[in-house]
């Protein structure tokens, strides 16, 4: 896996410089966030996806794995990301108004395509199937993109 090292440090050094900013917007704009229902979970959610990507990249970069074993450790990490992102979304799903239900719950759905993405690549890792470290790269894409739009609209939005 040693060719996927430069990969994985770009994937660490982007998502780690992205959770720096969204840190960075939620305390520029904390007494908004903190007075709408709903954004600190937001905030949480987009920090939790650029952690999991963060966390695996750098795990990843760790000399003389097997695609066996980074298979376990996406596994494991993508599971708890995934719970932990499920139970935010539902959390929010329950706290939040009508009129916006229908945009949450597309929000819910990219969620979910990123976390399970995470699983589905540790399964196929784990189980060694042909060209399986690639399936990650979907899941690190979406989590970046969705974690960036919830960024901007904690950042630029939310003053609208």
């Amino acid at each position: 896996m040693g060719e996927w090292n430069d990969f994985y440090l770009a994937v660490a050094s982007a998502s780690a410089a992205l959770t720096g900013l969204i840190f960075v917007g939620v305390s520029i704009n904390l007494t908004k966030i903190l007075s709408i229902r709903g954004l600190v979970d937001r905030a949480l959610l987009s920090i939790v996806l650029l952690l999991t990507v963060l966390v695996l990249s750098i795990l990843f970069l760790v000399p003389r794995q097997t695609v066996e074993t980074e298979g376990f450790i996406i596994l494991v990490g993508g599971t708890v990301s995934w719970l932990g992102i499920f139970r935010l979304d539902l959390n929010t799903i329950k706290n939040k108004e009508q009129p916006h239900l229908r945009q949450y719950f597309f929000n819910m759905l990219i969620d979910q395509l990123a976390t399970i993405g995470f699983i589905l690549a540790g399964i196929a890792m784990v189980a060694n199937w042909p060209m399986s470290p690639y399936w990650i790269v979907p899941a690190i894409i979406v989590s970046i993109v969705k974690a960036v739009f919830d960024g901007w609209a904690l950042l630029v939005e939310i003053n609208r």
